[in-house]
């Protein structure tokens, strides 16, 4: 049986709801942030899956890195649609992003660590 790996399903999920919500932002024509905040939220999954198949530790927590950096530009995407008056907002994402950034700021704490 295969074993499950947290963080790679997390961002999947993730991933899945910041297409449906970022569809809805272009349905509503909020076209710029629609597409920086899919690019940079589908973008943690995808560091993240890449970082499974890292050459090296480093190049690992080089990946890590870069899932934490789009997962700060999302938060910024999505906290401007929280306090727009003109956004809709999914506050499940706000819950999910949270999640995921509890678990890859671990997984940079411990893979220092280790190091």
């Amino acid at each position: 049986m295969a074993k499950t790996n947290i963080i790679l399903d997390k961002s999947v999920a993730f991933s899945l709801e910041i297409i449906t919500f970022t569809e809805q932002l272009q349905y509503e024509k909020k076209y710029v942030i629609a597409n920086q905040l899919l690019k940079s939220g589908i973008s943690i999954g995808a560091n993240i899956h890449e970082a499974q198949n890292a050459e090296s530790k480093s190049d690992f927590i080089h990946k890590i890195k870069i899932a934490a950096k789009e997962l700060e530009e999302t938060k910024y995407w999505l906290l401007l649609c929280e306090k727009s008056e003109n956004y809709p907002f999914n506050s499940n994402l706000n819950q999910q992003i949270k999640e995921l950034d509890l678990i890859i700021y671990k997984i940079l704490s411990t893979s220092y660590k280790s190091k």
